[in-house]
């Protein structure tokens, strides 16, 4: 789903069409969007929404009878999901008990140029430090998509961050006029389903970890972002399309014939 539009404009057009409207005015993509979300519903409930102005996964908020929901807004396609720096992501491992032998492995793998600090004069495009290193990721995949860990992983790279003490309540993929959605539990059902599949790339479940740039020109403007990892979720949409897909399919199996 390709979309043209400012995500923070995005965000408050989803506001301004859902505030102060009644239940029974919904769209009907909304509507099935609110059953799933809420629940039953009083037609003439009214709908209150606002926009978060912190920087959270939450990215706008949805009212009703007091009842808070917390949803998290995306657009495009290869879907960042989380930035933070290298020293506070190591730390999230640490914290967790991940072993010496694999944080160091990360650091070679993030900066690729020798070094566990960056400070390497040659640096490798991923597809050559991949030639030569596959097996250490290999061995940081097994270590990543241990359960315990990957549970802790998606609260803080998709539902929560680090910055917040709750999770959002759904993901919402588009625009006003079109979009899709997935809520928590099928979030994280998504993302651990991964957590056996191959793959050549450091991930965490359905997520692929990566620095933000490798900087491979030297360009002093890019060189700060060298120290952050960004967490993509590539195959997020393909992921909202089978979750929906199959809950249409399970709807049609359980509603009796007419």
């Amino acid at each position: 789903m390709l979309v043209k539009i400012n995500g923070i404009e995005n965000e408050y057009e989803f506001v301004r069409y859902l505030n102060n409207r009644k239940v029974c005015k919904l769209n009907p993509m909304f509507r099935q969007f609110f059953d799933e979300l809420f629940g039953d519903l009083e037609e003439d409930a009214v709908i209150k929404s606002w926009k978060n102005p912190y920087k959270q996964k939450t990215d706008f908020y949805i009212s009703i009878n007091d009842i808070v929901k917390r949803v998290s807004l995306k657009t495009g396609v290869k879907n960042s999901v989380h930035v933070e720096g290298i020293s506070t992501f190591i730390h999230f491992l640490i914290e967790n008990g991940v072993n010496r032998k694999i944080i160091i492995n990360y650091l070679l793998y993030h900066y690729a140029d020798g070094t566990t600090n960056g400070k390497g004069s040659k640096r490798l495009s991923v597809e050559e430090y991949k030639a030569d290193n596959q097996k250490s990721i290999d061995e940081m995949n097994e270590v990543f998509n241990d359960e315990k860990l990957l549970e802790k992983a998606i609260d803080r790279f998709v539902l929560k961050g680090r910055n917040s003490n709750y999770c959002v309540d759904a993901i919402v993929h588009g625009v006003l006029n079109d979009f899709m959605w997935m809520l928590k539990d099928d979030i994280r059902s998504a993302i651990l389903s991964k957590k056996d599949d191959y793959s050549t790339a450091v991930h965490f479940g359905a997520l692929t970890c990566q620095p933000l740039t490798r900087c491979l020109n030297h360009n002093p403007k890019l060189e700060s972002k060298r120290y952050c990892i960004q967490i993509k979720w590539y195959n997020m949409v393909d992921d909202i399309i089978e979750n929906m897909n199959n809950k249409l399919i399970n709807e049609s199996k359980n509603t009796p014939n007419s």
